[in-house]
């Protein structure tokens, strides 16, 4: 990632209109900003996983993911599972490692990817 041609700007993240995206079972809401040239974009979102949230897929696209609150499973393709809580981050490059969140509780997440 390389961040470029995007002036300061600040997010009132609780005055964005979240999107739904449904999961093999629950719902993931996220409030997205999009920054940078077309060649470069970045996404930025603050995600909301539903109690019992489980991914519709195996993503391959690289993250920076901070787990802001509740609890968020990662199985990756290998069989290798980790569990985030409040306070921990995942980076991954793009295409390096196929992965799918779930997460029983409920959890906020910050992803920029």
């Amino acid at each position: 990632m390389k961040i470029s041609d995007i002036a300061f700007v600040t997010t009132d993240w609780a005055s964005l209109a979240p999107t739904q995206h449904s999961g093999d079972e629950g719902v993931a809401l996220w409030r997205t900003q999009t920054f940078g040239p077309e060649d470069n974009k970045i996404r930025v979102r603050m995600v909301d996983y539903s109690p019992g949230y489980v991914s519709d897929h195996w993503c391959q696209k690289g993250h920076v993911l901070f787990c802001m609150s509740g609890d968020l499973e990662t199985t990756l393709a290998d069989g290798r599972v980790y569990t985030l809580s409040a306070g921990q981050s995942y980076q991954v490059a793009d295409g390096a490692e196929p992965h799918r969140s779930r997460s029983v509780s409920g959890a906020r997440l910050f992803i920029v990817d």
